[in-house]
């Protein structure tokens, strides 16, 4: 062993006069020797979040310590040791340099990298880099793609980039790559508190983001549940409103979402989405064979003035919400598409008994034809 290392770790046991972190040491010296170095780093991954680094010792445990054999370990655990090292170091240049040098390490391990790469993204951003946090993440973007499945790399990578495009005011980006970050953690593993914010800038977000029509995912993820009892959750019924495009339901909330500066600012633009997302809902809930639909049918479901429903369908159309054709003449639309959707278990609901009716229908044709036909239709 070392000299230096050794006389580290003997000082290490014999400073404390915790009897517990006294063994957690011995228990590391012991697996040092042994040179078990999966068994080490599982244990270091452990030790380093312990109570007895609160005043700091990390980066002096990484200069005499870690730092001896980091290479022999693996690249991914490194980084993560890295990680909780670096918050010790109040400067941020300092901090960024030494992230740097251990992805320069770890640049073999596509992984590795990325973890890297995030966290100096995350640092950056805090400082107000924004142009280099967005190298950042094109970087990065290149290197996830070699990376096979899910790993934490990518939920790093989608929570920096939510971040930025929260900075940045991009609410559909945010709302992207924040379901993203969702999809690749344990909604366990995030504190409540956070769940609920995330939850709420998520509603704002999808209620705000440019295009953004297709609501169902964030209704299905139980990241909204802890909004659940709260002050804000009339928000989650805003997006239910939204969803079904019911703007009575939309108007019922005003009080609520006029106290929230950003929706009270973006009223006219709200109340646009939800006339596009009654259009499509109206339309999803036609049968196939009564795609037709009246101007005025049209402007009652999205309260509107009938000379506005041509206007209202043909932004429908050009941002591909619906397909069809529009007949001024007889004051109609013929509709044949309407955009895929995730639906809510009302929408859902609705779809069952439409295929339940289109189910009917057909055995009514079969048993027609048979008694028309009996001896052409085989039994």
């Amino acid at each position: 062993m070392p000299k230096d290392v050794k006389a580290f770790l003997t000082s290490k046991k014999t400073d404390t006069s915790d009897l517990d972190v006294a063994q957690k040491w011995a228990e590391i010296e012991d697996l040092y020797n042994k040179k078990l170095w999966h068994q080490l780093t599982v244990c270091l991954l452990d030790f380093v979040k312990h109570e007895c680094f609160r005043d700091g010792g990390l980066l002096e445990f990484y200069d005499r310590f870690l730092s001896d054999f980091e290479h022999k370990i693996n690249p991914v655990s490194l980084v993560e040791l890295i990680l909780v090292i670096t918050k010790e170091v109040t400067d941020s240049d300092e901090a960024v340099a030494m992230l740097e040098r251990t992805k320069e390490k770890v640049k073999n391990d596509a992984e590795a990298k990325v973890l890297c790469m995030t966290a100096i993204g995350f640092t950056k951003l805090q400082c107000g880099y924004l142009e280099e946090v967005k190298a950042l993440i094109e970087e990065a973007d290149v290197v996830l793609d070699t990376i096979a499945g899910v790993s934490p790399a990518h939920a790093r990578y989608y929570d920096l980039c939510s971040k930025f495009y929260k900075v940045k005011g991009d609410h559909a980006a945010y709302y992207r790559d924040a379901l993203r970050f969702l999809g690749c953690v344990d909604i366990q593993d995030i504190p409540v508190e956070e769940q609920m914010d995330r939850a709420f800038t998520l509603a704002l977000a999808a209620l705000l983001g440019e295009n953004v029509y297709n609501f169902g995912e964030l209704l299905a993820h139980p990241v909204l549940k802890s909004l659940t009892e709260t002050s804000r959750e009339w928000i989650v019924t805003l997006l239910y409103a939204f969803n079904a495009g019911n703007l009575l339901e939309y108007e019922s909330l005003r009080s609520s979402w006029e106290q929230q500066p950003d929706l009270e600012a973006n009223q006219s633009k709200l109340h646009g989405k939800i006339q596009l997302l009654s259009v499509m809902e109206l339309v999803f809930t036609r049968h196939a064979h009564d795609r037709t639909i009246t101007f005025s049918a049209i402007a009652k479901a999205a309260e509107s003035d009938i000379n506005q429903v041509e206007l209202l369908m043909m932004k429908a159309l050009s941002l591909g919400l619906v397909k069809g054709t529009i007949d001024e003449v007889n004051k109609e639309v013929n509709m044949t598409w309407v955009q895929p959707r995730v639906l809510d278990v009302h929408q859902v609901s609705g779809l069952q008994h439409r295929m339940s009716s289109w189910y009917k229908q057909i055995n009514e044709t079969i048993s027609l034809v048979k008694g028309e036909v009996p001896d052409v239709v085989l039994q």
